[in-house]
């Protein structure tokens, strides 16, 4: 399964390359732009959203076939969970537009409400559609689809509630995922009540046919059935950490998904680790990478970070529940060896120890970043989105910007001893001097991923799907080295990076389109 041929055909992944060069995947290509929310629609498939693709896909659970009804890039902005009512309506919320958006069964798309900060669960409970923010101090809303009255504030102050269902008791039921708790709150008065706790960061709530709840726990992989007057609880499912949410079917059968790798999966309810796979783990991405000598390539897959070894094996090492790890992280670039550079989405800049897993911070809070590079005697330079400008960031953390005002830079890179910038918003490639940008390449779509290869500067066009290279001495000779690459997927967040140089002398490419990591090498 490959989820850029479904939207492009065969031909959209014939990767067209210059004499002199071949290519071959690393890592195979992914079917899912990761798994979040999930919901069985009225024609019995599973739908599942997936926020980092802006992609909700039908999966029909005894074929394991893939319908991408709201496909990458289109109307709908990174759905986090998804819900039908009665009519076939199916709503999704748009967790980083902060509104929720309405599909009618003939495939139009509206807006029912917005202006709802990280809009997340939602659920339709006796014909009365509910959702919730995922956030501190989020709030519980009834939504009117009619459009006869705004949101209706149910409760405040939660504390990052997700995936909620409506109970037997005709209580709504969410789990506050960083205490560990599952809450109940009246529909009508508001009122809330503890259920249970002690859980390890609980994603979702959902109810079996025979009216008992189960809920998913990312930080440990397990699935608890709760006694909701009792409280107490038990685990029946065991399967890998990272479980965004859950589905159950009229027949009572259980289907979890990954929200690090974009799994989903049928699974055992005894307490085993039994379980039948629809969709294989893959990436979520990629989109930024950097290799260290060693051949261990770190790579940003959204929101994990993920270890790549030279022989293929992917190992996620950071994610929003693992505080052992940079969590966020927003680009890649190598480092001393042994290390990699790392941007926060918190605006940090990080030295990455592959070895011991630890990072300590250069410069923190510096706004939003984008690219970075090494530069001599421990500076590392970085760019900054508010005012385009490029960063000299010393080795006890001074901060001095060197130029600013760039269009929309995304990467930077020091070349034979002079700094390189893809300037997204201009379309080009800049060399920075004496404070002064000179343009080396124009005409580029979406320029973010830059890597050195002997003697010449490589740039990832996401835009244009292809790879172009630039002499570094003789800068008006360039050459299209790749096409059609299976780049260019719409993302709702704005990564950088996506080309490095590995320790073999090739060249590895981020895959956002189709899912993979490629490796490029000249014959």
């Amino acid at each position: 399964m490959n989820r850029f041929l479904a939207l492009h055909g065969a031909t959209g992944n014939a990767i067209k390359l210059h004499p002199g060069w071949r290519a071959e995947r690393v890592t195979p290509p992914s079917a899912l732009f990761g798994a979040n929310g999930m919901q069985f629609g009225p024609d019995g498939r599973l739908y599942v959203a997936q926020a980092m693709g802006s992609q909700v896909t039908a999966i029909d659970t005894a074929t394991a076939a893939l319908d991408h009804i709201a496909p990458n890039g289109r109307a709908i902005t990174g759905p986090d969970d998804v819900a039908f009512d009665v009519e076939g309506n199916m709503y999704a919320t748009e967790v980083m537009s902060a509104r929720v958006s309405r599909r009618r069964p003939d495939g139009r798309i509206d807006i029912v409400a917005d202006a709802l900060p990280s809009a997340n669960g939602v659920t339709v409970f006796r014909n009365r559609l509910f959702i919730d923010e995922h956030r501190p101090g989020g709030r519980l809303f009834e939504l009117y689809p009619d459009g006869s009255r705004p949101p209706r504030l149910i409760a405040d102050d939660l504390d990052g509630p997700n995936a909620l269902a409506g109970g037997p008791d005709g209580k709504l039921y969410f789990p506050l995922v960083p205490r560990g708790e599952i809450w109940r709150a009246d529909p009508e008065t508001g009122k809330l009540e503890k259920v249970a706790d002690g859980l390890s960061f609980p994603t979702a709530c959902k109810f079996t046919p025979a009216g008992e709840l189960f809920s998913p726990q990312a930080g440990n992989g397990e699935v608890a059935k709760i006694d909701v007057v009792t409280g107490r609880w038990q685990v029946i499912a065991r399967v890998r950490p990272g479980i965004d949410n859950l589905a159950i079917n009229r027949a009572g059968k259980l289907f979890l998904s990954h929200y690090v790798d974009g799994g989903v999966a049928e699974v055992a309810t005894d307490g085993s680790h039994r379980e039948r796979v629809l969709v294989e783990p893959g990436w979520v991405g990629p989109w930024g990478i950097a290799c260290d000598p060693s051949g261990v390539a770190l790579v940003v897959d959204g929101l994990s970070l993920a270890a790549l070894s030279a022989t293929g094996q992917v190992r996620h090492i950071g994610s929003p529940l693992d505080k052992s790890a940079p969590r966020f992280v927003r680009a890649v670039a190598a480092g001393n060896p042994g290390e990699i550079l790392l941007t926060t989405a918190r605006g940090d800049v990080l030295r990455y120890d592959i070895g011991t897993g630890k990072a300590h911070a250069q410069a923190e809070k510096l706004g939003e970043l984008k690219g970075l590079c090494a530069g001599a005697d421990g500076v590392i330079y970085t760019l900054r989105a508010s005012d385009g400008a490029v960063l000299h960031i010393a080795a006890d953390g001074a901060v001095t910007p060197l130029i600013a005002g760039l269009n929309r830079p995304t990467d930077v890179l020091l070349a034979n001893g002079e700094l390189h910038v893809t300037e997204n918003g201009a379309g080009r490639v800049v060399r920075i001097r004496a404070g002064a940008a000179t343009t080396l390449i124009s005409g580029l779509r979406d320029p973010r991923g830059m890597a050195c290869l002997d003697g010449w500067l490589h740039v990832l066009d996401r835009g244009q799907r292809a790879l172009h290279k630039i002499s570094l001495d003789d800068p008006g000779n360039t050459a299209v080295i790749a096409e059609n690459l299976p780049v260019g997927a719409i993302c709702p967040l704005d990564f950088a990076g996506g080309l490095c140089v590995d320790q073999r002398g090739g060249l590895l490419i981020a895959a956002d389109g189709e899912g993979s990591v490629l490796r490029l090498t000249p014959a």
